[in-house]
């Protein structure tokens, strides 16, 4: 029965991320807007509903490591795996404003995070080493300055303008959106615990499964979604919902997160926020080499060996 549940939980996913594409496409078109925009906070938000449970309920239950953890390796995840899978699909191009806003914030984020986590003892005491309250509510800010800026520069781009001339009724898009999160939501956990389950039964060992199942289950809508987007050649929407899910994890779990409880990180290992780091501005400079402005394939090769080298070095340590 567990197979069962299991292939339902694909079926769903691909539904999902295939209805959520669609919907988001049309809201687009329909408003005039680049498909970017909507990746950001629609697509990007919508699929980042698994990260901000999992740190909030996280930050409740007073375990920072899993509220943070989650957030670093969610983004990590994002940025080599997913954008390197779906550059290897259909390359994908970045904008002016890609370059010179997402990239930098997303940069910037990463930074601030562990500026946040280790404040210089002068400024706040060691017993009190934490992302404090204040710190999360800064996050906010610079997350609704992020939307803020996003709207007001989005304009529609070439990839919008080339789709069907008829627009659907604006209540389908709208549940079409819905209803795709909703079945990534549901797919996602069917197919993470069911997966789980097959491999202790095929007597996969705990750390396999820990770091494959159990690592991309919070960024499986990111990834299937990006998938299909490539595949559609909606590179700007995947790319929109990959740096708008890594800003949203940094500035509004966190944020919230922080807000509820502030986030202890004596127990955080340093080496993953300076890995988060070094992910962001690895992005950054494939817009800047050759070839110029795009992700090719090659690079997306690149990507998933540097992941793929991550996990082994984890599996090591």
């Amino acid at each position: 029965m567990m197979y069962v549940w299991f292939i339902l939980g694909v079926v769903l996913t691909l539904l999902g991320a295939t209805w959520l594409v669609d919907g988001a496409s049309g809201i687009a078109k329909r408003y005039n807007v680049s498909e970017f925009v909507i990746g950001v906070c629609i697509v990007g938000i919508g699929t980042s509903m698994p990260e901000l449970t999992v740190s909030l309920l996280g930050s409740i239950r007073g375990s920072a490591e899993i509220a943070i953890g989650n957030v670093t390796g969610s983004n990590m995840f994002n940025t080599l795996l997913i954008l390197g899978v779906t550059a290897m699909i259909n390359p994908i191009l970045f904008t002016k404003d890609n370059r010179n806003r997402d990239m930098h914030l997303n940069t910037v984020a990463s930074v601030l995070l562990l500026l946040f986590a280790y404040l210089p003892i002068a400024i706040k005491p060691a017993e009190s080493l934490e992302i404090s309250r204040l710190e999360g509510a800064l996050f906010l800010l610079m997350f609704a300055g992020y939307l803020f800026m996003t709207f007001k520069t989005g304009d529609k781009s070439q990839e919008t303008a080339q789709t069907d001339s008829t627009p659907k009724p604006l209540w389908r898009l709208i549940a079409m959106v819905l209803l795709g999160i909703a079945a990534l939501a549901a797919g996602g956990r069917l197919f993470v615990d069911k997966g789980c389950e097959i491999a202790r039964a095929l007597k996969v060992s705990e750390t396999v499964i820990a770091i494959t199942f159990m690592a991309c289950g919070t960024s499986l809508p990111e990834l299937v979604t990006c998938i299909v987007a490539a595949a559609k050649k909606r590179n700007q929407l995947a790319l929109g919902n990959i740096l708008g899910s890594n800003v949203s994890n940094i500035l509004l779990i966190l944020g919230c997160s922080a807000l509820v409880r502030p986030l202890a990180v004596d127990s955080v290992n340093l080496e993953g926020f300076i890995f988060l780091i070094a992910t962001s501005v690895l992005l950054y400079l494939s817009a800047l080499l050759p070839k110029r402005n795009t992700l090719t394939w090659y690079k997306g090769v690149i990507f998933v060996l540097l992941y793929a080298a991550y996990i082994y070095l984890s599996i090591l340590a």
